[in-house]
This record gives structure tokens, sequence and C-alpha cells, in this order.
């Protein structure tokens, strides 16, 4: 399984368009790596692909990797799309997909009902562009030799969902993990995640690599940081570090883990902070644009 991190950024990639905090000051000065919005291409042979999610940065993310450049006049490798949720940082890049090349598209009814409902997605050629509903537990293969099972994990409706009441940690079909096998190896992807309850921590004993929702270090990050009010928890994503974090609550795997979808905010992304020291003491690694795993 070939596994190429498209984008390893949080809705807003780094630097965020309007954003001065120092992760972003360093971004822009060519200190640390920019990132892109989340995505991730999987591949069983090397010549078609899958999309795990459409980062509105698609495009750019296509361009700069060579794998996914059309093989002929309209011949693309980019066989499937399948999303983990209907958050704008994961289907606003469906729209880059938009001319008149084949593919087929995965995820849950709810989240195709969400892009049923706006006109602005009936740019996909219905006669090509194929929705594929996924059923929750039941597995199902976008590429020969690749099978994924998608679950659910706590987690939240997508942000212009929401209504007045918003239950951050709800179990259905709006945040998916995907469990993904190819020649007996094992990879579960979790982008989104707002908590590890034992079930969850026991289910991923099995990975082989592991690739989670890295958004906040702490629940406060955007608090702290000045830059906003809500927590990584209002966001409905799991915080990094304390007690119930993802660093404790996972310590016990012997997957390869690797968090993506990490915030402009999140102190892990600058060198010689201190928690990005207890990231990596903790065995965990980040992604970056352009990661490469072959597992």
């Amino acid at each position: 399984m070939i596994i190429r991190t498209l984008g390893a950024g949080a809705g807003g990639g780094l630097p965020q368009w309007n954003c001065g905090c120092p992760q972003c000051r360093a971004a822009r000065a060519g200190e640390i790596a920019a990132m892109t919005q989340s995505s991730l291409a999987l591949s069983a042979d090397g010549r078609a692909w899958v999309l795990l999610n459409a980062s509105p940065d698609l495009r750019q993310q296509l361009a700069a990797t060579p794998a996914l450049h059309p093989r002929g006049l309209r011949d693309s490798p980019v066989a499937a799309v399948v999303l983990t949720n209907a958050d704008v940082d994961h289907i606003a890049g469906l729209l880059s997909l938009r001319e008149k090349t084949p593919f087929r598209l995965f995820a849950t009814a709810s989240t195709l009902t969400v892009l049923a409902e706006n006109a602005v997605f009936a740019v996909l050629d219905p006669a090509l562009v194929t929705p594929v509903a996924i059923t929750l537990g039941q597995p199902f293969c976008p590429l020969p030799g690749l099978e994924i099972t998608a679950y659910a994990v706590p987690g939240k409706v997508a942000l212009y969902l929401e209504g007045p009441e918003v239950e951050t940690r709800a179990m259905g079909e709006q945040t998916i993990g995907l469990r993904i096998v190819q020649g007996g190896r094992v990879l579960h992807y979790l982008p989104g995640c707002a908590d590890l309850p034992d079930w969850l921590c026991d289910r991923l004993t099995e990975a082989d690599l592991l690739l989670f929702d890295g958004t906040v270090w702490a629940d406060d990050d955007m608090q702290r940081s000045g830059t906003g009010a809500k927590t990584g928890a209002r966001m409905g994503h799991l915080a990094m570090s304390g007690p119930e974090g993802s660093l404790a609550r996972l310590a016990g795997l012997t997957a390869r883990r690797v968090y993506t979808h990490i915030n402009n905010t999140n102190p892990v992304l600058l060198p010689g902070a201190p928690e990005r020291a207890a990231l990596f003491a903790a065995g965990w690694e980040l992604a970056a644009d352009g990661m490469e795993i072959v597992l």
C-alpha cells in the first residue's frame, strides 16, 4: 500500500490567510514548511489512486504529485474519492474535479445528501461521477486489492450544518474512521476524532499504521494563542496532550503513529518547542505535505 500525504494541515492550512501567529509567521518566512489542507492519496499498485478527502487545495496538491498527473489527454490515475465527513476542508476540492473525468465518490448516505442538497456540487457531471453510499461496518473496494471499512467515531456535524445545540461527540455517519487493508497490512485513518473511548483504543491495536487527528496540542490552543475562542473539543477534535489526550490514550500502540490534520496554532509545528519534543519522545511523527509511506 502506497500512502501519500497530499495535505497535512487542518482547515485553512499553514500559513492561514488571516493569521499572524508564530507558526504562520514562521511558515511565511520559510523557517518551517507550509501545509495545505488535509487529504491523502492511496494506491495498491502505483497506477490507480484513491483520494481520502478532497481539500480546497486539491488542484495544487495534484499538481505537486507526479504520480497523480494525467497519463494521457484525459487519463487521470484518480479513480475514486472517499470522504470521512462533510467539512468544507474535506469536500471543497470536489469542485476542482468537475472537468468531465469519471470517478466514483464514496461517502456515507448523510454526507452524500449534504452534497446533493447543495446545488454547487451539481457541477460534478452525474453521468461521469458516480456516488456510492458507504454502509458503516461493510467493506468496499474503491480500487482492486484495496479494501476499506468505515466506522463511526465521536465527532460533530460540519460547522455550516450546526444548529443551536451541537453534540460534539455524536456517533453516526457525520464523522467516520477508515480501516484500510491491502496485502495483509492495516492502516487506520482518522483525521477527525473528538474522543478515544476504550472500544476505539482497542480497535486501533490492530493497526500497522495510524494516521490520527492532530488538530490541537491542548484543548485551549486557540484561546492561549489569542486567535479564537473555540476549544478543540468544541471544534470536534481531541487534544494530543493531557490524561485523556491521544498521546496518553494511545501510548500502548505498537503501530507507526503519525499526526495529521494539524492546525496552524498547534505549537508542535515549531522546531524547539517542548510540545514537539514531547510528541517525538512518545514515538509519534508529524505528517507533512508530500510525505510518502509504503506499508
